[in-house]
């Protein structure tokens, strides 16, 4: 049996470069994985099949990025019990479900002896969605393409304060969007540094959801506020734990908010061995 906890993440920008002919948009964004997160325990058996529960389960099996990621793992012979315990929402741009798979990826191809390599994990991970390859990567990193070409890169320590409002942004009628940007000039890392960056979906999921332009409001008068991702979680980074404290202190009563701290490698490493490149 492995206990691991499977990482939240943030946009901390995202410019949105171009479309290509097949409907995918190419980006370019900087991926922040966070101390935070769900947690998976994996029970490796000879029983040929997979299970999995936990809470808030509400998932069909057969839709569940859990269960699609063991599968596309599964040899004759082998199963696992799998237990998830989901703290990240739904729908928060946070990539919940994208962790949980390449977790699995990760945790099955070790517990089964699989030999997978790095680059076998990352094309797997890619055919379940766009987000898994960074998690799959187990490291906060610089993204473009469709989001799969990655570079690792250790950012400086945040805090962040997190708001989830009550609601759930649809990814893809974001990205159907008329209005959605999809011509920002493609930037190098150092324009990231220098602070000239947006999320191009922020402007346009404000307008299709009141209830992220009100957190945006709100988390305004403690600095710049930023969605992640398509949303809808919205965020604050601080220096230092106890601002961001301070800052989650006087927040309207009844308003979920996270506070996490940004770190490099994820905590996945911190109980299984890097798969070999």
């Amino acid at each position: 049996m492995l206990s691991v906890v499977s990482p939240a993440k943030l946009n901390l920008f995202l410019h949105i470069t171009g479309q290509r002919a097949d409907g995918y948009h190419e980006l370019q964004t900087l991926f922040q994985l966070l101390d935070w997160g769900d947690h998976l325990t994996f029970t490796p058996d000879n029983s040929g099949t997979i299970t999995l529960d936990g809470s808030e389960n509400t998932i069909p099996l057969e839709e569940n990025l859990v269960f699609k990621a063991a599968t596309l793992l599964q040899r004759d012979g082998l199963g696992a019990r799998v237990h998830l315990q989901k703290r990240i929402p739904a729908g928060a741009g946070l990539g919940g479900g994208s962790s949980n798979a390449a977790t699995t990826l990760l945790v099955l191809n070790h517990l089964w002896e699989l030999g997978l390599t790095r680059h076998a994990l990352l094309d797997l991970g890619a055919t379940l969605g766009a987000d898994v390859p960074v998690f799959v990567g187990a490291h906060s990193a610089w993204a473009e393409g469709i989001g799969e070409r990655l570079t690792p890169i250790d950012l400086p320590a945040r805090w962040y304060l997190i708001v989830a409002p009550a609601c759930h942004v649809s990814t893809a009628r974001v990205f159907c969007h008329r209005q959605l940007t999809r011509n920002s000039i493609p930037i190098k890392m150092a324009t990231f540094f220098q602070g000239d960056t947006r999320n191009d979906c922020q402007d346009l999921v404000r307008q299709l959801y009141p209830e992220v332009d009100n957190s945006l409001k709100i988390m305004e008068k403690f600095g710049k506020a930023r969605l992640t991702g398509t949303g809808a979680c919205v965020f604050v980074s601080f220096d230092y734990e106890a601002e961001a404290k301070a800052a989650r202190a006087r927040l309207p009563v009844g308003l979920t908010s996270i506070l996490a701290k940004g770190i490099n490698p994820s905590p996945v490493l911190s109980v299984l061995p890097s798969p070999e490149d």
